[in-house]
């Protein structure tokens, strides 16, 4: 079996190391965090494919770098739902999440001020890679708790049996590696 997979999005090429899940099944590391030129490329090529929107809503942490670099270059808001509640949060709204790259239940937690943020808006949520779907599902639900809608769910890599949804925008599908 190889060790690695060769990626090709959005106008770039990456090599992703395999990473054991389990005794049957590797899945590729696609990490973006301190690759700007991937991530501008990848967040461009996103808002190009993406519907009209007012703000981004991301998970922490692998996230970030995108919903960020979508922002910047789009010139809308975004948010972040923390892996827990802050000390700045007045009114911590929290939802719980599987996701195939984090062991057990994992949580979502935004703030009240953040949820009115969203009222009336059309949210853009975005993630790095769509495997499980856990993650868009918690994300679903915070925005849920507004009377904004959700516009779209975007991602760079749409992971496995995620590639044949017809509910999410995603650059390049990521295959999952069967042994």
């Amino acid at each position: 079996m190889a060790e690695s997979y060769t990626l090709h999005v959005a106008g770039v090429t990456r090599e992703l190391t395999l990473c054991k899940v389990n005794d049957h099944m590797d899945i590729a590391a696609f990490i973006m965090f301190g690759d700007v030129e991937l991530t501008v490329a990848c967040a461009g090529a996103l808002l190009q494919k993406v519907p009209e929107f007012d703000l981004i809503l991301t998970a922490e942490a692998k996230g970030i770098p995108l919903a960020y670099e979508m922002a910047r270059q789009s010139g809308k808001p975004w948010l972040v739902a923390r892996k827990g509640p802050k000390l700045y949060m007045k009114e911590p709204v929290t939802v719980e999440d599987e996701s195939i790259t984090t062991a057990g239940k994992q949580t979502l937690v935004i703030d009240k001020k953040d949820i009115d943020a969203m009222n009336g808006k059309r949210v853009l949520i975005v993630d790095d890679v769509i495997s499980t779907g856990g993650s868009l599902h918690a994300l679903q639900t915070l925005a849920a708790r507004s009377t904004g809608t959700v516009a779209a769910m975007a991602a760079v890599l749409a992971e496995g049996d995620a590639a044949k949804r017809g509910d999410i925008v995603f650059l390049e599908p990521l295959p999952l590696f069967f042994h």
